[in-house]
């Protein structure tokens, strides 16, 4: 008699990550688009990208570095949120 043993249970990887960058914009890395108001899609195929979050760039919605010259300022952890 053979016995087999299951397969462990693969984790599914998220298709892309995004982190807060403290006093910054917020990093996405992995496969994923972009979408704008006029629906024209940014296509970033395993890829990282810098989405702007304190108003300023002038290459919205990607950060140019303006965050630094505004003194924008923002701390996040996901600690701090409700999660339902």
């Amino acid at each position: 008699m053979t016995t087999s043993t299951p397969e462990p249970e693969q984790i599914q990887q998220p298709q892309a990550t995004i982190k807060t960058v403290d006093d910054g914009p917020l990093q996405v890395k992995g496969s994923f688009q972009v979408v704008d108001h006029n629906g024209d899609a940014y296509e970033f195929p395993g890829r990282t990208a810098f989405l702007c979050r304190c108003g300023h760039s002038a290459t919205k919605p990607f950060c140019d570095g303006s965050h630094k010259r505004a003194g924008f300022t923002a701390h996040g952890r996901a600690s701090d949120q409700e999660t339902t």
